[in-house]
């Protein structure tokens, strides 16, 4: 997947004060801003992406032709030898065989894991939810004798006859936490924007009021150690990103198939 800068969306939050009198721009940009800082403490890894992906078709170039002769297999339509890590291979064109399947099948591989599928297009028209099947959460199969087509007109839009697109959520649905966490600092939020006292560390580290001392945290330490000293907030942090990773480890194949994204 395409590297993201930020959350898709703001995260639902569970308000922790009274926000009955704020404007909804004041609070919509508060729980934005919220969610953002504790998407980034969290490690990146939490979050739902709606991506219109217009796939290409499936090569079958990791299925040697079977040795002892030149039978055809079901569904294709002809042979093209293929230089593949220095070896040599029959490479069929249409559909591919399946380790699973005693036949054929139509499907395409989505280039990760899928939170759940929203719409898929063929020739401008949405196909039914019982024509398609998710396997493995991201295998894309077509139901029904149906098959995917092999190729398509990139240069025209997905509304379109001649193409066809899958319009997928992908990511982690933030957990339970996240929005008792997103709540109570975009209540912090509101509360220093509105020049109120809120608990938001600052640079003061001790306050002497009447012969009282009262010890703040060290907001450059905190900061340090992915935390804001804020019980909901830092209590989700250290839940979800105990060893303060700025985010998920990924990998990368040079040999996987592209897949050709659509910003809508």
């Amino acid at each position: 997947m395409v590297a993201t800068y930020g959350p898709c969306e703001t995260w639902p939050a569970r308000w922790v004060c009274d926000v009955s009198c704020e404007s909804p721009t004041v609070t919509g940009e508060a729980a934005a801003l919220a969610t953002e800082v504790i998407w980034a403490l969290s490690g990146r890894q939490f979050g739902l992406c709606t991506v219109t992906l217009r796939p290409c078709r499936r090569e079958c170039a990791d299925v040697p032709w079977p040795s002892g002769g030149y039978t055809e297999w079901a569904g294709t339509s002809w042979i093209s030898p293929s230089l593949i890590s220095g070896q040599w291979f029959n490479v069929v064109c249409g559909r591919c065989t399946d380790g699973c399947a005693c036949t054929a099948l139509s499907e395409v591989t989505l280039p990760a894991p899928v939170h759940s599928i929203i719409q898929v297009k063929v020739d401008g028209a949405i196909v039914s939810g019982s024509g398609y099947r998710l396997d493995d959460d991201r295998t894309l199969v077509r139901l029904g004798g149906a098959e995917w087509p092999t190729c398509q007109e990139l240069n025209l839009a997905d509304t379109e006859v001649g193409t066809w697109s899958v319009t997928a959520r992908y990511g982690i649905e933030p957990p339970l936490g996240a929005s008792w966490a997103v709540g109570e600092l975009a209540c912090e939020l509101i509360r220093a924007l509105n020049g109120e006292d809120c608990r938001l560390p600052r640079n003061v580290t001790q306050l002497v009021r009447q012969g009282v001392t009262i010890q703040f945290p060290n907001v450059v330490e905190l900061l340090r150690e992915g935390l804001t000293g804020l019980y909901l907030v830092d209590q989700f942090v250290a839940t979800w990103n105990p060893g303060g990773l700025r985010r998920r480890s990924g990998t990368y194949s040079v040999d996987q198939p592209p897949h050709r994204r659509v910003d809508t």
